[in-house]
């Protein structure tokens, strides 16, 4: 699947790439990160992609994607995401644990959400269901996207060839990092509210 889409985007250029992302967000089997990283490792290469265009294209893909998710998740509300949205795999599960997600970390879950595997994908449903104000969620999807393009696109530039391995590295560790970082913070959350109790105490 992978060379046929890398056939589009060698055929078609910055329209594939915009349409690949945007519908890859929306929830299609698109692989998102591999696409920007190979399109980097092009640039790299000297390929007929430039950073500047290539930056927008992506970025303007994946917000057209959010954009139409969250519209979607606003308007049909999510009777609608359980009756329909296994065809773009949100599977009930798949949305329950983004709920969870979302209910712990708010519009934070859209920002990071990008680099969570199973995540992305939903956050911008989900945020359109709880009647996020619109112009919040676009603030940080918007933010967390530009991210998101610029990394994976620098990836691909920086690494070239080597993309294999570090998709793997990536999609296996990533969510184990950011379950880890968050137990430090609470930890370290703990330990600052006792001190200060401690501290009025005595």
């Amino acid at each position: 699947m992978k060379e046929t889409l890398f056939d589009l985007i060698d055929q078609y250029g910055y329209v594939a790439l915009y349409l690949l992302l945007a519908t890859g967000i929306i929830g299609l089997p698109v692989p998102d990160e591999t696409i920007m990283a190979f399109v980097g490792s092009l640039i790299a290469f000297g390929g007929p992609f430039e950073f500047g265009p290539t930056l927008l294209v992506v970025y303007a893909g994946t917000m057209t994607g959010m954009i139409v998710s969250y519209l979607v998740g606003h308007r049909l509300g999510k009777p609608f995401l359980n009756r329909y949205g296994r065809w773009i795999k949100l599977t009930p599960s798949r949305i329950e644990r983004a709920e969870g997600w979302f209910k712990k970390y708010g519009l934070w879950t859209v920002f990071f959400g990008y680099f969570v595997p199973g995540v992305r994908h939903f956050t911008c449903y989900l945020s359109g269901v709880s009647g996020v104000k619109f112009y919040k969620y676009m603030l940080y999807a918007g933010s967390g996207a530009l991210l998101w393009c610029t990394t994976f696109l620098l990836l691909g530039r920086f690494i070239g060839h080597n993309l294999e391995g570090l998709f793997h590295l990536i999609h296996r560790y990533v969510g184990f990092s950011l379950i880890a970082i968050a137990i430090l913070i609470i930890i370290a959350l703990i330990i600052i509210v006792q001190v200060r109790k401690r501290k009025t105490a005595s």
